[in-house]
C-alpha cells in the first residue's frame, strides 16, 4: 500500500510541477505578447493636410486668350504659290531661251548647238540665240515651227501639272515638234508613254503657268 501511495504521490507531484511550468510559460507569453496586441493611435488617422482647398484649382493663367490664336503671319499669300503667272517661255537667269541653244539646229543639225550672242532674236519675252544668221531668219519667219513645245518647259513636268527647267541635251522631235525635258533621267520617264504624256501636257497647257513655281 505504501508503495502504491508513494507512486501516486510522485505522479501527482510531477503533474503539479508540469502545470506550474505550463502556467508560468503561458504567463510569460501573455506578458510578452501584451504590447503587440494593445491598439495604438494611428498617426496618419488625423486630418489629411492635402484635403484642403487645391491651390491649383483657381483660375488657370493659361485659360485666357491664346496669344497664338490671332492672325497667322504665315497664312498670308505665299509668294511661291500666288496667282501670278509664270512666263510663257522658260528662260534662264540671263533671259536666254533653251539656255542659249539654237532651236533651229535641232531640226537642221539633228542635235543641240550653242547659239551666239551675235545672232539673237527677241520673242515671247525671251532672248533666242542662233548659230547663224540663216537660222535666226528661219526662226523669225515662223517661231512656232522651231520653238520647243510648252514654252521650253520640261514636257514631263507639264504633263504632271508642274513647271520645271530643262536640259538642252534632253530633247526629242515628235511629229515635227520639239520637246525638252528636265534631264536625261526624266526624259526616260517621258519616253515610256510619249503619246499619253503629250496628251496630258496639252490638256494642262497653258493653264499650268498660273500659280506654279518653276523647279530649277
Amino acid at each position: 500500500m505504501r508503495v502504491k501511495y508513494a507512486a501516486a504521490f510522485a505522479t501527482a507531484s510531477i503533474l503539479s510541477v508540469g502545470l506550474a511550468v505550463v502556467f508560468s510559460q503561458s504567463t510569460i507569453n501573455r506578458v510578452q505578447a501584451g504590447p503587440q496586441t494593445v491598439a495604438q493611435s494611428n498617426p496618419c488617422a488625423g486630418a489629411n493636410p492635402c484635403a484642403g482647398a487645391n491651390p491649383c484649382a483657381g483660375a488657370n493663367p493659361c485659360a485666357g486668350a491664346n496669344p497664338c490664336a490671332g492672325a497667322n503671319p504665315c497664312a498670308g499669300a505665299d509668294a511661291s504659290t500666288t496667282d501670278s503667272t509664270a512666263p510663257s517661255v522658260y528662260s534662264d537667269t540671263s533671259g536666254l531661251a533653251i539656255r542659249g541653244t539654237d532651236p533651229v539646229a535641232y531640226f537642221t543639225e539633228s542635235g543641240p548647238v550653242q547659239g551666239s550672242s551675235q545672232f539673237e532674236y527677241e520673242w515671247n519675252g525671251a532672248t533666242w540665240r542662233f548659230a547663224s544668221a540663216q537660222n535666226r531668219t528661219r526662226f523669225a519667219s515662223n517661231p512656232e515651227a522651231y520653238a520647243p513645245q510648252y514654252g521650253g518647259y520640261c514636257a514631263k513636268a507639264v504633263s504632271e501639272g508642274n513647271l520645271a527647267s530643262i536640259d538642252p541635251n534632253a530633247w526629242r522631235i515628235v511629229e515635227g515638234k520639239l520637246y525638252l525635258n528636265y534631264s536625261a533621267e526624266v526624259q526616260q520617264q517621258w519616253l515610256q508613254d510619249v503619246p499619253g504624256n503629250i496628251a496630258k501636257a496639252d490638256a494642262n497647257w497653258p493653264e499650268v503657268l498660273v500659280g506654279n513655281v518653276v523647279h530649277q
